[in-house]
C-alpha cells in the first residue's frame, strides 16, 4: 500500500455536520392531506372498476348467463377513477408560488 504524496486533512463531511436533522418524515398516524385522500380514491374506483371488467369476462365462462348490467356500471369506475389520479398528478405536481 503506497501512501498520498501529499496528505491531507480530513475536513468534516458536512457544512451541518452535527446539527439536527430537520427533514425527517412525520410519524406514520400523522394527518394526511387532502390531496392523498384524493389518490386513495382514485386507486379504490380504478380497482373496483377493474374488476368489474374482470368479472363482466368470467361471468359467461362460470356460468350461462349474461353478466348483470350492475357489472356494467361497475366497470364505469375505472375511467373514473383513471380521470380522479390524472386530477391528482396535476394537483400535486403544480409549482407553489
Amino acid at each position: 500500500m503506497c501512501p498520498e504524496s501529499t496528505p491531507v486533512a480530513i475536513p468534516r463531511a458536512h457544512q451541518f455536520y452535527g446539527a439536527t436533522v430537520t427533514n425527517t418524515p412525520p410519524p406514520a398516524g400523522g394527518p394526511r392531506r387532502p390531496s392523498d385522500r384524493l389518490l386513495q380514491i382514485a386507486v379504490a374506483l380504478f380497482g373496483i372498476g377493474i374488476l368489474a371488467v374482470v368479472a363482466i369476462f368470467v361471468t359467461p365462462i362460470v356460468s350461462d348467463s349474461s353478466p348483470g348490467l350492475w357489472l356494467y356500471g361497475l366497470a364505469m369506475l375505472a375511467p373514473v377513477g383513471f380521470l380522479l389520479g390524472l386530477v391528482f398528478a396535476l394537483w400535486s405536481g403544480r409549482r407553489a408560488r
